[in-house]
């Protein structure tokens, strides 16, 4: 990813957060004939390796289950078309072009790929509890038959990819003038996107 000085983040809590923040990251990898990507919820576990191991599975169908070599993946955070009208600049001297502004988070390293019954039960475990602790009646795995969830984690394969290189880009105008964030952060407002005129730095 290419990232300029001024809209890197390096800050390993923060990258975290904005992965942790991703429902549906995508997972990219070396399948047999070519690159592969699938869109796959994730676990972050923060402590296992110095920037952390993402867990998760596929179905044992997917080509992806099959990937070789190191994986990628790619979280993709709050993102906005920053239209030139919105900048103080462009009343001063029309010399603006549009962009966009967003926040996106790399992490790559070897995957490793596993079938163990045990280990497959306590990913998806884990995930259901992530996602299903945010309603109000929370389904468990444990709610449906021990033979049905055997059979299911059967059509699945597991990976964990060990973090080697974490890469964060905030893009949200922090090269243009204070007058031209502004002017970007309130057109964000006026558009409905609080969330990404939060991020503007005034």
């Amino acid at each position: 990813m290419y990232v300029p000085p001024h809209f890197a983040e390096t800050d390993i809590p923060a990258l975290h957060a904005a992965m942790r923040a991703v429902r549906l990251p995508v997972l990219v990898g070396h399948g047999l004939d070519g690159l592969i990507a699938s869109h796959v919820p994730m676990l972050l576990d923060a402590a296992a390796g110095e920037f952390g191991t993402l867990i998760g599975h596929v179905a044992k169908a997917n080509p992806h289950a099959r990937a070789t070599g190191p994986g990628l993946a790619i979280f993709q955070g709050p993102e906005a078309y920053i239209t030139p009208s919105w900048y103080a600049t462009k009343r001063e001297t029309e010399k603006v072009v549009p962009t966009w502004n967003y926040v996106a988070v790399h992490a790559s390293g070897p995957v490793e790929w596993f079938s163990e019954p045990a280990r497959l039960l306590d990913v998806v475990t884990r995930l259901t509890e992530r996602f299903e602790d945010e309603r109000r009646e929370p389904w468990a795995v444990t709610d449906a038959p021990a033979d049905f969830v055997a059979g299911m984690l059967k059509g699945i394969a597991g990976f964990a990819l060990t973090i080697t290189k974490l890469e964060g880009k905030v893009k949200m105008s922090q090269n243009r003038p204070q007058a031209d964030r502004a002017g970007v952060a309130d057109g964000l407002r006026a558009d409905g996107r609080d969330d990404v005129a939060a991020l503007i730095p005034r």
